[in-house]
């Protein structure tokens, strides 16, 4: 998303192993306005919820679309088609874990003066949310246009994490992405049980640390736009947007106790940004995989860690795209190279699974794919 639109490249070969057409995308849902996820709610395997970034979430039981939206928060969302709104919309959404009972569920949006709102909604039912049931959770001042970040996923903790961008313009201008004392350039996570508007956990890293905001779970991010959770593991995927030459993956293992430095703007991906040379500082997390402008793609599209049943020979392997490209690839961590998966599907903006843990794909052409085995 919208992140920088710089110039479309492939992949390096020698990264690169195809897939043999042994896997293809089939359209699933049609008809969408810039569809940005899609997702199911707990205890219901029926009915997908598809964020359109314009504002609305669509309810579509299998691949029929209802005609009413869950929530429509069209006149609250800065709009993605004016001047400067490519960025901003409704960006993510997240079922609380105990959806079943308490019908609590969380959405980011840039509200019409660009800034990033999280607010919780509660559903009447599983077609439609009460508009009136609105708490804002969150609001963090947005200086630029760009660089929203907007994803949101309850950890296996059962704690809310949000994905922030460093702010935009171009180069982190201000360095807040290395700031502790800002929101921004970071992946927040917070406690929506209790305290009004939320609570910080406890064992947050920066905790009690003076100038650090507690909320900041990890730092030194360009724009996280996806990240996830693997079902098995608990471990944490982070696809973050590069600026000019890089674009990257990283990692954070279940049993990290967070503040994780993953170097943006000191670095883009493994390499020296500002300064040009001599970056290196103590702490710094290299990414875990990570591809050259000069080869292969301009803007990363985190996906999910494959667990499904349906594709066995992707179990274990990262899922993901790039907004250029209209190819989803898989990482094998085991080998540290990639596949195609499939291709010719046009700009991918996000990733979604069902409870079985198959992959559906989001473009930016209103369509929902279903990635499966040929």
């Amino acid at each position: 998303m919208r992140r920088s639109f710089l110039i479309l490249v492939l992949f390096s070969l020698a990264a690169c192993t195809p897939a043999g057409g042994s896997h293809e995308a089939v359209p699933f849902i049609q008809g969408l306005d810039r569809p940005l996820l899609l997702l199911q709610a707990p205890g219901d395997a029926e009915r997908f919820y598809l964020l359109e970034q314009s504002g609305r979430v669509r309810v579509a039981t299998g691949d029929a679309l209802a005609g009413e939206p869950f929530l429509d928060l069209s006149a609250e969302v800065f709009d993605p088609s004016a001047r400067g709104g490519g960025e901003r919309g409704l960006l993510g959404m997240a079922f609380h874990p105990e959806f079943e009972s308490n019908r609590r569920f969380f959405v980011n949006y840039t509200d019409a003066r660009g800034h990033t709102r999280v607010v919780e909604y509660r559903a009447e039912s599983g077609e439609r949310a009460d508009p009136s049931s609105a708490r804002l959770v969150l609001k963090v001042e947005q200086p630029y246009t760009n660089h929203n970040g907007g994803c949101i996923e309850f950890g296996p903790d059962g704690f809310l994490y949000i994905g922030m961008g460093d702010g935009g313009d171009k180069g982190d201008p201000d360095d807040r992405a290395q700031d502790l004392s800002q929101l921004l350039g970071k992946l927040l996570r917070i406690d929506v049980e209790g305290a009004q508007p939320y609570a910080v956990p406890p064992d947050n890293p920066f905790v009690g640390v003076e100038g650090a905001r507690p909320e900041i779970w990890a730092y030194g991010l360009r724009n996280p736009w996806r990240f996830s959770f693997d079902p098995d593991t608990g471990d944490l995927w982070i696809a973050d947007v590069g600026q000019k030459a890089w674009e990257e993956v990283n990692f954070q293992p279940a049993a990290s106790r967070g503040g994780e430095n993953y170097g943006w703007r000191l670095r883009e991906g493994a390499h020296c940004f500002d300064p040009p040379t001599d970056c290196d500082r103590p702490g710094l997390v290299d990414p875990v995989y990570e591809y050259a402008h000069a080869t292969g793609g301009c803007s990363i599209t985190g996906g999910y860690l494959y667990r499904g049943a349906a594709m066995p020979a992707l179990v274990g392997k990262y899922l993901f795209a790039d907004w250029c490209a209209g190819k989803v690839w898989a990482y094998d961590p085991a080998k540290d190279r990639h596949e195609v998966v499939a291709k010719k599907l046009g700009p991918v903006t996000s990733f979604g699974h069902d409870h079985a843990g198959e992959i559906l794909v989001c473009t930016g052409d209103g369509t929902i794919y279903r990635l499966q085995a040929r």
